[in-house]
């Protein structure tokens, strides 16, 4: 590990039963820097809800997505894993790499989906996934602030129709993301790991703008 430089991590995670109440089935992450090179990944899929409690499972809104899950878990490519097991391998990396900072795209409910899933599974007895004392940053914010403001994309969402209700340009990742790469036919996976990579882009971007921006999800 290089100390001179800041490292980061970038986490996603998807989820079933309802918004309000979400809970986390698949959660990937990546150690990367400010430029958006990639140190270290992982990706999970949470025991306690994917086998334990297939009922809630099925409630997910990717659910027709469990037998590529299956086929990925069986190949290696993802780990079938406890919440205690998630969480404990989320922390050492923080302290691994000495993380600046935990960063997702609407930040807000990956907060709430991991701190709710915690709770459900171990009935309040743990109560917090995040480590304690690491910032939580949002890229959406940090995109609305930065991106979303520049006349290029404002007119880019003008002309492909990406606009909110209010006339305002959207800023979700997969937009974000289309835009970045000029690729207008991405189509975001919607799996863990897989969205984490297209989060850090959109983190380096707004990093490489040098300007004033909210990061902090609260």
């Amino acid at each position: 590990m290089d100390k001179r430089i800041s490292y980061y991590m970038v986490f996603d995670t998807e989820t079933a039963n309802t918004m309000d109440d979400p809970m986390m089935y698949d959660i990937g992450g990546a150690i990367i820097d400010r430029r958006g090179h990639v140190y270290e990944t992982f990706s999970f899929v949470i025991y306690d809800v994917f086998c334990a409690d297939r009922a809630l499972f099925d409630t997910a809104y990717y659910a027709v997505k469990r037998p590529i899950y299956e086929a990925q878990i069986a190949d290696g490519s993802r780990r079938i894993v406890s919440i205690y097991t998630a969480r404990q391998h989320l922390r050492m990396l923080c302290d691994k790499w000495n993380v600046r900072a935990l960063i997702a795209h609407n930040a807000r409910f990956d907060y709430k989906s991991t701190t709710r899933t915690l709770r459900y599974v171990t009935k309040s007895n743990a109560r917090y996934f995040l480590p304690y004392g690491v910032p939580l940053w949002d890229t959406l914010k940090m995109a609305q602030d930065t991106i979303c403001k520049q006349p290029t994309y404002i007119r880019w969402c003008e002309r492909n129709r990406y606009l909110q209700k209010n006339g305002k340009p959207r800023a979700t990742a997969e937009i974000l993301y289309r835009y970045i790469t000029l690729n207008n036919g991405f189509i975001e996976s919607h799996t863990g790991l897989e969205d984490v990579l297209i989060e850090k882009e959109i983190f380096a971007r707004c990093m490489r703008q040098h300007k004033k921006m909210r990061k902090s999800v609260w």
